[in-house]
């Protein structure tokens, strides 16, 4: 994800913005809806330590698992970063998410996108796992659909494995904070969010 995501803002900017912003934010959306289907019934498809937190969080998921899933979405994250360094070393950033404005606003953005979209994996999934015909077609549209209007202004991280990994490879640390804090945290509000629409009658009763 993090190679084909970042790897089309880093394509885009060498080749003169071809692509554009669209292109970028269906990029996102597309992988991430191909990698659901491709191994949600493996390993639940979970690309973004935030969201394994917030399954964590909601009890569908072991927190003794968390640090091996955490460590493996994080290695993926740094060696697909490592090869666009090698393929693009004129990348000054290799794709990393940067705010465009405030950072409080970055920040506050982040904050929701990320709880909305964790709200949504949690109504749509099964178990701690990604998977079910509806999964990856809603999942991806919300990834693409946020990168679409957010990613001017914030980048539309929603994951913080994605904004370290291009972030320490290309040594832009200004704002290596904002969005490891802002994602988990997103990640966090939506758990009880969840629970309540559940308990409401909402959510089809699969946020416990």
């Amino acid at each position: 994800m993090v190679f084909v995501g970042t790897g089309a803002i880093v394509v885009n900017h060498a080749s003169g913005g071809v692509i554009g912003h669209a292109g970028i934010a269906l990029t996102f959306g597309l992988v991430v809806l191909a990698m659901i289907y491709t191994f949600g019934d493996v390993s639940g498809a979970h690309l973004n330590p935030a969201v394994t937190l917030g399954f964590a969080a909601a009890g569908r998921f072991s927190w003794r698992d968390v640090p091996g899933y955490v460590t493996a979405q994080l290695l993926g994250a740094f060696a697909a970063s490592g090869l666009l360094k090698v393929l693009f070393p004129d990348s000054a950033t290799l794709g990393a998410t940067l705010p465009n404005g405030g950072a409080m606003q970055s920040f506050i953005l982040e904050v929701v996108l990320t709880a909305i979209l964790m709200f949504v994996i949690l109504s749509v999934s099964s178990g701690a796992k990604e998977k079910g015909i509806t999964a990856g077609i809603a999942i991806g549209a919300v990834v693409g659909l946020e990168a679409m209007f957010a990613g001017p202004i914030c980048g539309a991280s929603i994951n913080p494995a994605r904004s370290l990994a291009p972030a320490i490879v290309s040594g832009s640390f200004q704002f290596l904070w904002l969005y490891p804090v802002a994602t988990v945290l997103g990640a966090m509000i939506a758990v009880p969010i969840c629970i309540g629409a559940r308990e409401s009658g909402c959510c089809g009763g699969k946020c416990d």
